[in-house]
């Protein structure tokens, strides 16, 4: 199946420690799946996931100093 079907976004979402996470997904909940795949409980104990941004790869610059 086509990547283009089922359109993708990057999100960054607000964590506790006043970084942001950035998370790649079809919606704001399938990112954060696809981050409990690569963190720890831990780590995702430190994402809220109701405080989120969608941006587009031309916004990334404006964040990438706040990524933890």
């Amino acid at each position: 199946m086509s990547s283009f079907t089922n359109p993708h976004a990057m999100y960054v979402f607000e964590m506790h420690n006043g970084k942001q996470k950035l998370a790649y997904g079809e919606s704001p909940e399938d990112a954060l799946d696809i981050l409990r795949i690569r963190l720890n409980e831990e780590e995702m104990a430190e994402i809220v996931p109701d405080r989120y941004l969608k941006i587009s790869a031309r916004e990334l610059q404006k964040y990438i100093h706040n990524l933890g």
